[in-house]
C-alpha cells in the first residue's frame, strides 16, 4: 500500500451527507488514505459544524470564489498523495474496498485515470439515463477508440473518478480556466489526446441519485452546451448522435419494464435537455 491517496470533495450545504460519507471514506480497506481535502463553500445549514466535529482538514471558500474546474485543481496542485480521488458530497459508498477497486487499474498501470460506475436509487428516467452511461461491464478507453466510441470517448466523471498525479499536472489539469461544468470531459480530452487510457471501473460502484425537475435538467443542459460551444472542437465527435443514442435507449428501457408513468414525463425530459443544450450553444 505504497500508493498514496488524495482525496479531494467540494461541499455545499451538504449536512444530509457528510456524516455518513466520511465515515464510508474512513472505513476502507486495502488502501492508504493519505489525507481527505473538504472544500467548503459557505453553507447556510449545519456543515461547517460537522465539519469541526469531525475534526476534518478543510478550507472554507466564499461561493464567488467557487469553481468546478479552479477549486479542484488548486487543490490538487497541493495534494500529497500519489493518486488522487475525485468525489461529490452526495454519493453513497456501501463498499469498503470501493476505493481499492477505483485505484487498482492505476497501480496495476492498466490505465492513468478511472471512474466508477454510478446507480440511482430512484426508480425515475434518472435510473436508465445511468445504466446507459454506467453499464455493467468495465473498459478501457484510449485514443484509438475516439473513431468507434465518438464523443463518448472523453466521457468521464468526477463524481468518484481517480487519475494519477503526475499526469494531472504535467497535462496542466483544467488550464487554470473557470469552467462552468463539464470539467471532467475536458481533463478527459486532454488524456486521450495525449495517449493515455481511462478505464471505467464497473465493479466500483457508488450510488448517486437525483429527482431533477425540469427547469434544473434544462439549466444543467444549458451549462452543457455552453461548454460545448466554448470548446467547439469536441463538436466534431457527435455530440447530437450521442443524446439520441441515450434517448432512445431510455425508452426502451421504459418500454421494457412497462413504466407507463415514466412515458408520460419521458418527452418532457428528453426536451427539457435537448432545448438547453440548444439555448446553451447559442
Amino acid at each position: 500500500m505504497t500508493n498514496r491517496i488524495s482525496i479531494i470533495c467540494p461541499l455545499y450545504n451538504a449536512e444530509d451527507y457528510l456524516s455518513s460519507l466520511d465515515k464510508a471514506l474512513n472505513k476502507q480497506e486495502d488502501v492508504n488514505v493519505t489525507e481527505i481535502k473538504y472544500i467548503l463553500t459557505k453553507s447556510s445549514d449545519n456543515t461547517k459544524k460537522i465539519l469541526d466535529l469531525l475534526g476534518a482538514d478543510y478550507r472554507e471558500i466564499n461561493s464567488k470564489d467557487f469553481s468546478h474546474s479552479l477549486t479542484r485543481e488548486e487543490a490538487v496542485m497541493s495534494a500529497k498523495g500519489d493518486i488522487i480521488i475525485f468525489i461529490t458530497q452526495d454519493i453513497v459508498i456501501e463498499d469498503n474496498k470501493f476505493l481499492h477497486k477505483l485505484i487498482k487499474p492505476i497501480i496495476n498501470h492498466e490505465a492513468n485515470a478511472t471512474y466508477a460506475r454510478q446507480i440511482s436509487k430512484f426508480n425515475n428516467i434518472e435510473k436508465y439515463t445511468r445504466e446507459y452511461n454506467y453499464p455493467k461491464n468495465s473498459r478501457v478507453i484510449a485514443k484509438d477508440d475516439i473513431s468507434k466510441l465518438g464523443l463518448k470517448a472523453f466521457f468521464f466523471s468526477d463524481v468518484a473518478s481517480a487519475i494519477d498525479i503526475k499526469i494531472f499536472r504535467k497535462l496542466n489539469g483544467y488550464d487554470q480556466k473557470n469552467l462552468p461544468t463539464n470539467e471532467d470531459m475536458y481533463f478527459a480530452y486532454k488524456l486521450i489526446a495525449n495517449h493515455y487510457k481511462i478505464k471505467y471501473c464497473a465493479e466500483a460502484i457508488v450510488y448517486h441519485s437525483h429527482n431533477f425537475t425540469l427547469n434544473q435538467l434544462y439549466n444543467r443542459y444549458k451549462l452543457t452546451g455552453k461548454f460545448m460551444k466554448e470548446n467547439s472542437y469536441l463538436n466534431q465527435y457527435g455530440t447530437t448522435s450521442s443524446g439520441a443514442s441515450m434517448a432512445k435507449y431510455v425508452l426502451k428501457r421504459i418500454l421494457q419494464e412497462k413504466r407507463f408513468d415514466l412515458l408520460f414525463c419521458y418527452p418532457f425530459d428528453m426536451s427539457a435537455r435537448l432545448i438547453g443544450m440548444k439555448v446553451g450553444k447559442l
